[in-house]
């Protein structure tokens, strides 16, 4: 599994920013052997280590102590948001494979961060329907079933405190949004969820060419 994943950008530049970024560590490069030897084809879900070093700079430096993952599948992305809230913070994470998220267990326990993330194992909107009123969170990030990338959004915002920024994952989809041509419904819902989210006057956002595209979308 490469440090960097060229879906984006070309394979020179994505190589460049592997080889100019800190590194994943033992831990990092374990899971991802891991993952590839265990998942098979499935590891292209996987995030890059680029993209992790970036979720848990991102987590630290804004201070996230309360978080939420939407697909979670070997835990690669919610091994580095955890180690970016700290060990005060608490990272929900929702899944509904016992199989691939077994493979986030371990490596969660050998990264020393299993103690801050709690694993759910059901559909991610049902979770979040069932949180006590008054949850609140500062930072979420939503890498599951494309086509439910809207209501993920609507279902998270109440729940994001002014300020809170929301991640999504795979907003470029290898460039297949800037396809017309390209019909079928997981380009579809995210090319409809790339306009929703531009448009809606309750955040602002911005979309980075990194790995398959990163939107963060901060609550006004």
């Amino acid at each position: 599994m490469p440090a960097s994943r060229a879906d984006v950008v070309d394979q020179e530049l994505a190589d460049y920013i592997s080889a100019h970024s800190t590194m994943p560590d033992a831990v990092q490069r374990q899971l991802m052997t891991a993952t590839e030897e265990r998942t098979g084809g499935a590891s292209r879900m996987q995030i890059g280590g680029d993209q992790g070093t970036f979720f848990e700079i991102f987590a630290s430096s804004i201070g996230a102590r309360n978080a939420i993952e939407i697909g979670t599948f070997t835990g690669y992305s919610a091994l580095s948001l955890a180690r970016g809230i700290g060990p005060t913070g608490r990272l929900i994470c929702c899944d509904v494979s016992e199989e691939w998220t077994a493979i986030a267990r371990e490596h969660w326990q050998l990264a020393g961060v299993a103690d801050r993330i709690d694993l759910r194992i059901a559909p991610a909107l049902e979770t979040i329907a069932a949180l006590p009123a008054g949850t609140q969170f500062d930072l979420a990030f939503i890498d599951a079933d494309k086509t439910n990338y809207a209501s993920y959004f609507e279902a998270l915002l109440p729940l994001m405190r002014t300020g809170a920024v929301i991640l999504v994952d795979n907003t470029l989809w290898s460039r297949r949004v800037l396809d017309p041509k390209e019909q079928d419904a997981d380009t579809a819902a995210l090319g409809a969820f790339n306009k929703l989210v531009a448009a809606d006057a309750r955040v602002r956002c911005v979309i980075i060419p990194m790995g398959d595209g990163v939107t963060l979308i901060q609550k006004l």
